[in-house]
C-alpha cells in the first residue's frame, strides 16, 4: 500500500474490481490519511468506522458490480445523509441527523462508493472562500511562501480533500461558481452540470434555481465517471430534466478537431492580472493545437451578471433559510416568548454572510422594491441567456480563465464582501443561464499557485465540455505540486 490515494478514481475502482486491490485496503489508507491531517479542516463529520465495515461488506460479498465499487468517498456537507449529521457548516443545524438520504447521494452508495464523511464549506454555501464555515476555515494544500491560503468556496472543503488525497473524488454544489473557483484555487477539475441534470433533492438550498450539484475529481475521465454515477431525473424533484441517461465516461475522447471554440471579449476585466490574460491566451493555443477553430464571440449583458446574481441567489436565499426557526430542528436559542426564541434563534444560529445575504434578499422582495431589483434581475437573467443562446448558434463551447486570481491568503477578503464577490465575476454568468461548465488545473502563479480554465457548453452538453476538457488537459500536462506538510 501506500500509493492507493495516489491512483485516480478510475484506475483505483479498476484495481478493486479485479481484486488487484481489496476494498478495505484502498479505505483504510484514506482513513490513514484523514486521521493525520486535521490541520486541513477539510471533514465536519467522520464516518471512517462506517466506511471500513462497508468496505469489509463490498469484499466479503464480491459486491463488485457498480460502477463506484469500494471507491471511498467523503461529500460536502449539504447532501441530506441517512443517519449521518448534516450541517451545512451552520450552527442552526448543530444536531440535525436526516432520516433520509438525498438522491445524488443515495445514486453514490448504489454505485458501490462507500461513505468516508461530510465535508466543510461556506455556511449554507454562502461564500468564496470557505471562511463563513461555523467549524472553521478549511486550509488549501497549496502554501504561498509558507503562509495559509484560502480553498475557494463555497466547496472548499471537497476542493482541499480531493488536492490532498483525503478522498479519491467529491461531490460538491455550485451556486454562482462553488464548484469550478475552488477547484481552480486547489488545481483540480470541477465540474458544474447543466441545471437539471442531476437531482438536487435532500441538497439544502441555497438558492433554488441556481443550485447544482456536479463532481470534483483529479482528472477529466473521473470527472465524467462521477457525472455518470450521480446524474439522471428524479421524480422527486420538479426541477430535474427527464432526458435520456448518457454514458459519459464510455464517449469521453480527446478529438476535437473542427470543434468551434469561443472567446468572449466580455471577460477581460479591467484589474485582471496579466499572468491570467497569459494562461486564457495559452488555452487558446492549446485549443488551435488540438484542431478546434477559435471564434471571438460577444456575451454583452456579462457585465450586469454579478450585480443580477447578487439580487436573485440572496432573494431565494431568504426565503429558503426561512424554514430555520429553531421548532422543530438543529439549535435553539432560549426567549421569554415565541417571537424572541426565533429571534434569537436566527440571530445567534446564523453567521455574519448570511444574516447580510438574508437582509439583501429580504428588502430586494421587499414592497415597492420587487418591481425595482427582483423582478428587473429575472429579466436581465433572460438577457444574458438569449447572449449564450444567440453564441451557441456559432459555436459549441467558450473557453474562459475560471477566477480572476489564484488563492489569496486567510483573512485577506474577508472584512470586503465586493472584492470577495468579484472572484464570481467568470463563473456566475453560468449559473444564471442554467449550462454546465467545468474547470481544469491549466498551471501555475509565480507563486506556485494553481490555475484554471473554464470551458462551456450547450444546455446538457456536458460531452463536448468534457471532451474538450480532455483534450486540453492532455496539453497541458498539469501535475500537482502539492506536498504532505500537514501530516
Amino acid at each position: 500500500m501506500g500509493e492507493i490515494s495516489k491512483l485516480t478514481l478510475v484506475n483505483l475502482v479498476s484495481k478493486i474490481k479485479s481484486k488487484e486491490i481489496s476494498a478495505v485496503d484502498a479505505c483504510s489508507e484514506y482513513v490513514n490519511r484523514i486521521v493525520k491531517s486535521k490541520k486541513l479542516n477539510s471533514f465536519v463529520t467522520e464516518t471512517l468506522e462506517q466506511a471500513i465495515s462497508s468496505a469489509k461488506k463490498i469484499d466479503d460479498n464480491n459486491l463488485k458490480e457498480g460502477i463506484l465499487s469500494g471507491a471511498p468517498i467523503a461529500v460536502k456537507d449539504l447532501f441530506c445523509t441517512k443517519n449521518v449529521e448534516t450541517t451545512a457548516s451552520s450552527k442552526i443545524l448543530k444536531g440535525f441527523v436526516p432520516t433520509y438520504e438525498s438522491t445524488i447521494t443515495s445514486k453514490l452508495w448504489d454505485s458501490g462508493a462507500v461513505l468516508l464523511g461530510k465535508l466543510n464549506c461556506d455556511e449554507f454555501a454562502m461564500g468564496s472562500s470557505n471562511e463563513t464555515s461555523a467549524f472553521g476555515n478549511v486550509i488549501n494544500p497549496y502554501k504561498v511562501n509558507n503562509e495559509n491560503v484560502v480553498p475557494g468556496g463555497s466547496s472548499g472543503g471537497c476542493s482541499a480533500a480531493v488536492a490532498a488525497d483525503l478522498t479519491v473524488a467529491t461531490v460538491g454544489t455550485d451556486t454562482g461558481g462553488s464548484i469550478r473557483q475552488p477547484a481552480a484555487f486547489t488545481g483540480i477539475v470541477g465540474l458544474k452540470p447543466t441545471y437539471g441534470r442531476c437531482s438536487r433533492w435532500g441538497i439544502v438550498a441555497f438558492a433554488s434555481s441556481l443550485d447544482q450539484a456536479g463532481p470534483m475529481t483529479k482528472n477529466v475521465s473521473d470527472c465524467a465517471l462521477m457525472l455518470d454515477a450521480i446524474s439522471g431525473f428524479d421524480e422527486k424533484d420538479s426541477t430535474s430534466a427527464n432526458i435520456k441517461k448518457e454514458e459519459f465516461l464510455k464517449n469521453l475522447n480527446r478529438n476535437i478537431k473542427g470543434l468551434k471554440i469561443g472567446i468572449p471579449k466580455e471577460y477581460i476585466v479591467d484589474e485582471m492580472p496579466k499572468e491570467i490574460q497569459v494562461l486564457w491566451d495559452k488555452g487558446i493555443s492549446w485549443m488551435k493545437e488540438s484542431g478546434a477553430i477559435i471564434k471571438h464571440i460577444t456575451l454583452p449583458h456579462t457585465k450586469y451578471a454579478l450585480p443580477t446574481y447578487y439580487i436573485i441567489a440572496p432573494a431565494e436565499a431568504s426565503s429558503n433559510l426561512a424554514r430555520y426557526d429553531g421548532v422543530r430542528y438543529g439549535f435553539r436559542a432560549p426567549g421569554k416568548d415565541l417571537n424572541e426564541m426565533y429571534e434569537n434563534t436566527r440571530s445567534q444560529g446564523f453567521g455574519s454572510e448570511v444574516k447580510r445575504r438574508i437582509m439583501i434578499g429580504t428588502y430586494v422582495l421587499s414592497s415597492g422594491y420587487y418591481d425595482a431589483y427582483y423582478l428587473k434581475a429575472q429579466q436581465v437573467r433572460r438577457l444574458i441567456k438569449n447572449d449564450f443562446d444567440l453564441a451557441f448558434k456559432e459555436v459549441d463551447a467558450i473557453l474562459t480563465p475560471t477566477a480572476p486570481s489564484s488563492a489569496f491568503k486567510i483573512g485577506e477578503k474577508k472584512d470586503d464582501p465586493i472584492s470577495m464577490y468579484l472572484n464570481d465575476v467568470f463563473t456566475v454568468p453560468i449559473n444564471l443561464a442554467g449550462l454546465p461548465a467545468i474547470s481544469i488545473p491549466a498551471g501555475f502563479d509565480q507563486t506556485g499557485l494553481p490555475l484554471g480554465l473554464q470551458i462551456i457548453g450547450k444546455s446538457f452538453d456536458e460531452q463536448t465540455v468534457l471532451n474538450s476538457a480532455y483534450a486540453l488537459e492532455e496539453k497541458i500536462g498539469f501535475k500537482s505540486q502539492v506536498k504532505d506538510w500537514w501530516m
